[in-house]
């Protein structure tokens, strides 16, 4: 497999599927079909190439709802979600006549009895195999996963929505199937908030169906592991996915339109190139997590070695030079081409800051933090937001520095929410702001309203860049957690794991330790995290960075979906639509 899968989720699952589907095919020595719903496609995508398939004899995927021509001589292996529509075209495949020679499948997860006995009633003479897989999740980074649903914000957050129950109990399903995959019976832990219900809900749904799992599990009952699953809630930090983040993954997914985590790009000639921004790529997995501003700095300094290895001429590294240099070099064409790809990004990037995101960010950060960069405490936020208001910054960033200026307050009076409505133009679109209370933040408070803001951990011996100062809070609470130091009121459980959780004692998270690479073999315990509502890329750093430096502790962080600044806005505006059309399982599946 690629250097870039050999560690964390992505290689997890790949060898749960060698084990169960790759390991029943290598029986028999006949090449084989595979067929996918769009759910397992991303799912297999995730983790392994084409290659790895044909290197285990399968010789050709396909999608299960598309046509197909019969090839009766072969077998055919169908990995597919347990959902009607799914089920249904599987039968179509073997009635009224049989496409391949026969069938083993391969469900995500639990089937329920009515669509098994269906398919059982019609194709039982050629279902060779039906095995449940127990992998409804996607393996989106080493320590990252989603439930690749970014539906079930409005299905949860929509006060029209008839559809929150049905959409946590799905959720719920898909997180057992990952700490089933991890092999982890986890202690549940939510947080508590009078405003925000669904965390205690997900965390009792989620508890329940992991007992249930490990007492019809085929080895034997399970005791609780030492691992901890928090379940929260995204209005917990609204600031986190709303302020213009520097570091290089966060900071290129909220200024240039990456979709499917494809950034597209002119080269020199003018034509399209297409990059996929994933672990494959090392560089990637190198630079993300650094600030733009080193970034810029190591791209051109890694181009230089190489030219310098070809006594190529020194000067401005630029897309041109690179152009030149990779027709004199063949042989370095694939390295120089990676850095092209990340040169043009990272200048892309700093093009957008040196527009607008840096007179942006010193607001922003202020707002944020309560503080300017001398540490001195923001009296009259106003002040601090004046200067974005009187300026031709875009809508969409000028609503983002009201948020953190109502966010600051822990809401504002109506008088001020008018002004702002009436100064930014958005009469028509009030959503952006007014639909936040869906989510449990207070946007909308009397002049007597107060509200206590969380105390943060102390970040200022930290190196920081001053328009890089805020820390997610979700940090806060991976360090307190793998420090043992949740407040129980705060964070009932809603199970115990172990009591000696963390394995020899709390280590500080904020410890200096000598980073460890990502596919280091880890003996700790886990801590695995799951916000309702979609997670940001400052989010899933921080998982990183809490791993990294405790090493005892190996930090997951998942969501329903992953967000960026412009797509939480959209859905916050989107909860106010008109009614909701009922969510079924099947549809999600097939979306």
């Amino acid at each position: 497999m690629a250097a870039g899968l050999d560690h964390g989720l992505r290689r997890t699952v790949w060898n749960r599927i060698k084990d169960t589907i790759i390991a029943d095919c290598k029986k028999s020595e006949v090449w084989k079909i595979l067929i996918l719903d769009p759910f397992t496609t991303k799912l297999l995508t995730s983790c392994c190439k084409m290659s790895d398939l044909m290197e285990e004899r399968i010789t050709i995927v396909e999608d299960l709802f598309k046509s197909r021509e019969p090839v009766p001589e072969m077998k055919a292996i169908y990995f597919m979600s347990p959902t009607s529509t799914c089920v249904d075209a599987f039968i179509a495949d073997f009635k009224p006549k049989p496409k391949y020679k026969s069938a083993c499948v391969y469900f995500t997860d639990y089937c329920p009895n009515d669509l098994f006995n269906n398919m059982k009633a019609c194709c039982a003479k050629y279902i060779r195999i039906c095995k449940e897989m127990n992998i409804s999740f996607l393996p989106q980074e080493a320590q990252v996963f989603t439930c690749d649903d970014p539906g079930a914000f409005q299905r949860i957050y929509s006060p029209r929505s008839q559809d929150k129950r049905k959409t946590l109990e799905k959720l719920a399903d898909q997180l057992v199937t990952l700490c089933a995959t991890l092999n982890e019976f986890p202690g549940v832990r939510y947080k508590k908030d009078s405003n925000m219900v669904n965390a205690k809900t997900l965390a009792e749904l989620v508890d329940n169906k992991l007992s249930r799992h490990y007492e019809l599990d085929e080895s034997g009952k399970k005791e609780k592991t030492q691992a901890q699953l928090l379940i929260l809630e995204r209005g917990f930090d609204p600031v986190s996915p709303i302020l213009h983040e520097l570091t290089y993954q966060a900071m290129a997914y909220d200024l240039i339109d990456i979709q499917n985590d494809t950034y597209k790009y002119k080269s020199k000639d003018g034509s399209e190139k297409h990059a996929l921004l994933n672990e494959d790529d090392m560089l990637w997995v190198k630079l993300r997590h650094k600030h733009i501003a080193e970034v810029s700095e190591q791209i051109p300094k890694m181009v230089k070695e190489i030219s310098a290895s070809k006594k190529q001429p020194d000067g401005k590294i630029t897309i041109n030079n690179l152009a030149q240099m990779m027709k004199k070099m063949p042989a370095f064409r694939k390295q120089l081409t990676e850095k092209t790809v990340h040169l043009q990004l990272a200048e892309d990037c700093m093009k957008h800051f040196s527009n607008n995101v840096e007179k942006l960010c010193k607001a922003e950060q202020d707002l944020a933090v309560g503080s300017d960069v001398d540490g001195t405490k923001v009296k009259d936020p106003m002040r601090t937001l004046l200067p974005v208001l009187l300026n031709p910054f875009s809508k969409h960033d000028k609503i983002r520095s009201v948020l953190l200026y109502i966010f600051s307050l822990n809401g504002t009076t109506d008088e001020n929410l008018n002004k702002f409505i009436q100064h930014v133009k958005i009469d028509d679109e009030q959503e952006f702001i007014l639909n936040w209370k869906e989510l449990g933040v207070p946007i909308i408070t009397s002049p007597s309203f107060f509200s206590r803001k969380p105390s943060r951990r102390d970040r200022n011996q930290g190196e920081t860049y001053n328009l890089s100062r805020w820390t997610p809070v979700i940090k806060d609470v991976m360090e307190d957690a793998v420090e043992s130091k949740l407040d129980a009121r705060e964070w009932p459980h809603q199970s115990e794991c172990p009591a000696a959780w963390n394995g020899s004692g709390a280590v500080s998270a904020r410890q200096r330790n000598k980073p460890s690479s990502q596919d280091d073999r880890r003996t700790g315990s886990r801590l695995i995290i799951f916000v309702i509502g979609g997670i940001t890329y400052s989010e899933m750093r921080s998982a990183y960075e809490v791993t990294q430096a405790v090493k005892s502790c190996e930090v997951i962080i998942g969501s329903s979906h992953i967000l960026t600044p412009t797509s939480l806005l959209e859905d916050i505006k989107a909860l106010s639509k008109g009614p909701m059309e009922i969510f079924t399982i099947d549809e999600r599946s097939n979306a």
